[in-house]
């Protein structure tokens, strides 16, 4: 648990200096919890989450970083990989496919990469994953868009 908490800080510190070389993701260490950790991104540009502010949960295990943090999306979206009631996601590095090398923002750097580039074959949403297989490009965009507007962006006056 020594390792984790000290990988954590380092962690910490790094976010805390690269605060203006990644404007897409602000990520905040609760102040009572080094193993909790909230995250704002920027949805891609060129996609139905482009304007959209989109809020993860994280929660570090004490083996971290031997093992992936669990996240998840605290704000509603509408994607393949993620379930839409939980905001859980389908994402092989908070799997099978973790290493140690990676942080916490290049986990954010992968799930902005993700919403930019849905893989519907293993969907967690079966609705938005059965609209790009089925080719219904505009079908998923179009709600994707409604969702975002809907939960991802702020309220205007």
């Amino acid at each position: 648990m020594q390792a984790s908490r000290a990988r954590l800080f380092k962690e910490y510190k790094e976010v805390q200096r690269e605060k203006s070389v990644d404007p897409d993701i602000q990520l905040v260490c609760d102040d009572s919890n080094i193993f909790k950790w909230t995250a704002l991104i920027k949805g891609p540009s060129e996609t139905p989450f482009e304007g959209g502010v989109f809020q993860l949960a994280f929660s570090v295990p004490e083996q971290y970083p031997l093992q992936p943090p669990q996240v998840r999306f605290l704000t509603k979206i509408f994607h393949p990989n993620v379930h839409f009631k939980t905001g859980e996601i389908c994402l092989d590095i908070l799997k099978n496919a973790w290493s140690p090398a990676w942080t916490l923002q290049s986990v954010c750097r992968a799930i902005i990469a993700l919403m930019a580039h849905p893989e519907p074959d293993s969907p967690l949403n079966c609705d938005s994953g059965n609209l790009l297989r089925s080719g219904d490009l505009r079908g998923y965009q179009s709600m994707a868009r409604m969702y975002t507007r809907l939960a991802a962006m702020p309220k205007k006056g």
